[in-house]
């Protein structure tokens, strides 16, 4: 076998692999396994799935969101929490924005996936939360195939651009009224739960 015909072959063969990658992933975003969003106004509406869902993105016609706690990161980054919203389907759900207070981009992102490498590239996977009374860490929730139920497809935040993000986490319990969120590469912020 010549060395031209064997380039020819692996030529081939990666066509052949990206082209199955490309239907793979195609078929991922199927409409009826995304998780539905909660309505600000009454998230009981939404239950019965029994599956993590998203968090509401935000509006920017509305008026400005309240912080809740903040977190100083990296070159400029700067976390706000806007919400921890218990719900009755026993889930935490943590939303806020991470805005890039610098002149420059932000592309260091790929720490705040915590260990996670495959399933949920570019996310904010690596998110925690501890409930100091009860003494327990909760970590971001996970569908069936290792996907996180957080926000993913962080991998740049532009000079003084703002990106919404949201994690989900098991609830702790009612008795606990506030948790320590933390996220790799920025304080920690001690956040009051709702609902």
């Amino acid at each position: 076998m010549s060395i031209r015909h064997k380039v020819k072959v692996r030529g081939g063969a990666a066509v052949a692999v990206a082209a199955v990658l490309a239907l793979t992933l195609a078929g991922c975003g199927g409409g009826d396994e995304k998780p539905k969003e909660p309505q600000k106004s009454d998230t009981s509406k939404n239950q019965g799935s029994g599956s993590p869902k998203a968090a509401p993105s935000a509006d920017k016609s509305s008026a400005p969101l309240d912080v809740i706690a903040t977190a100083q990161g990296p070159a400029g980054i700067m976390l706000e929490i806007n919400s921890a919203e218990r719900d009755a389907d026993g889930y935490l759900t943590v939303s806020g924005q991470f805005k890039n207070t610098a002149s420059a981009a932000f592309v260091k992102t790929q720490p705040w996936n915590g260990e996670e490498k495959n399933a949920s590239p570019a996310s904010v996977a690596g998110a925690t939360l501890v409930d100091t009374a009860g003494k327990k860490r909760y970590y971001v929730l996970r569908d069936t195939e290792g996907r996180c139920a957080c926000t993913t497809g962080l991998m740049r935040i532009g000079a003084g651009e703002t990106v919404p993000f949201f994690a989900q986490f098991p609830a702790p319990p009612t008795t606990t009224t506030e948790v320590v969120f933390g996220l790799p590469t920025f304080a920690t912020a001690t956040v009051k739960i709702s609902g």
